[in-house]
């Protein structure tokens, strides 16, 4: 027996040393993604000249581009990557359908409706557009939850209302477009156009320091969230509590996206691409899943950001447009295979 549990623990110990390898090489793409992202633009520069603003030894423009303009889209492009798939991962698990994430449970779309409120009519102040846009997408978490606990939904019934909810917020934001004049209309679609070069390094410090402390809160949960992947009887008789974990998650996923898209637009299908690509190469254990799919996220959204700056030397193909492309396929294709 004592050879059988030794051989179990030395195969776990030699997958998870795999494991961290291939996170390694998968963080040492990110660092050459965003270091060639840092490069392409209207105003080329040559890697040598990056290194040399890093360190302060370059002219001033080039450092001025560099440190004002193409950092803070990088960074803001990581994190906001990182926040989207953590939220989706964390919507998948709690729920356990593979469709869950920000957009398909009307998060994003609430988010929408309330950059458009603000915009329409109460003016386009642009601290009013991001609290007004945060304040939808909580308040079309917080009805999906005050169902969910008043009628006892089940998860593919909070789905389903989550799809709702999210043709509700769409029509919404559809019927305050059309009663816009032609700037504020304008202004609407610029801001649905979901784009990291909007956010500062103020804001992105904020996103950041949410999504970190998100981040330990779900890893402090992996062991329940495996638990509760076996499902909701196995979750119970191991002496989680399913439904106290259920309402933090959720808020806890709704609160990033929230962020998210309240800073920089509805960047849809991230959240659900980046998990289901972390459990392809992981498996369903939450120790792995959660930095796999944080790292794809953010590998995920800089490549997109940083092929539409390359396809449009002026970057004006916001990254909401290649996310869409990349993740209305995937959409269809889980959908299929979950009908399968």
């Amino acid at each position: 027996m004592k050879t059988s549990n030794g051989s179990i623990q030395a195969a776990y110990v030699e997958h998870v040393r795999q494991k961290a390898l291939l996170l390694i090489v998968l963080l040492a793409l990110v660092f050459i993604v965003a270091l060639y992202a840092v490069t392409q633009g209207a105003y080329e520069i040559s890697i040598r000249n990056v290194l040399s603003a890093l360190t302060g030894y370059s002219d001033s423009a080039s450092r001025v581009v560099i440190v004002n303009i193409r950092l803070p889209r990088i960074v803001a492009a990581l994190v906001c990557g990182w926040g989207l798939s953590l939220s989706g991962l964390c919507i998948q698990s709690l729920l356990k359908n593979p469709l869950g994430s920000p957009s398909t449970l009307g998060i994003s779309q609430g988010a929408a409706f309330g950059a458009a409120l603000s915009i329409v009519v109460f003016g386009a102040k642009v601290f009013s557009v991001t609290a007004f846009a945060f304040g939808g997408a909580m308040g079309a978490t917080f009805v999906i939850l005050i169902l969910a606990r008043l009628r006892r939904l089940s998860p593919e019934a909070i789905i389903l209302a989550g799809v709702a909810l999210a043709s509700l917020f769409a029509s919404a934001t559809i019927l305050i477009q059309y009663l816009a004049t032609e700037t504020e209309l304008a202004m609407v679609v610029f801001w649905t156009f979901g784009d990291v070069a909007r956010s500062n390094w103020r804001e992105i410090l904020i996103m950041t320091g949410a999504i970190v402390l998100a981040s330990f809160c779900l890893t402090a949960l992996r062991w329940d969230l495996n638990a509760m992947s076996s499902g909701e009887e196995t979750a119970k008789g191991l002496g989680v509590s399913v439904e106290k974990i259920r309402i933090f998650g959720m808020v806890t996923a709704a609160l990033v996206a929230a962020l998210a898209t309240a800073f920089h637009g509805v960047i849809a299908f991230v959240g659900l691409i980046a998990p289901h690509m972390a459990r392809r190469l992981v498996g369903e254990n939450h120790s792995l899943l959660i930095p796999f799919s944080s790292v794809l996220g953010a590998l995920l959204l800089l490549t997109a950001d940083t092929l539409g700056r390359v396809l449009i030397g002026s970057g004006a193909l916001p990254v909401g447009v290649i996310t869409s492309f990349l993740g209305a396929p995937m959409f269809l294709y889980l959908l299929v295979r979950g009908y399968k």
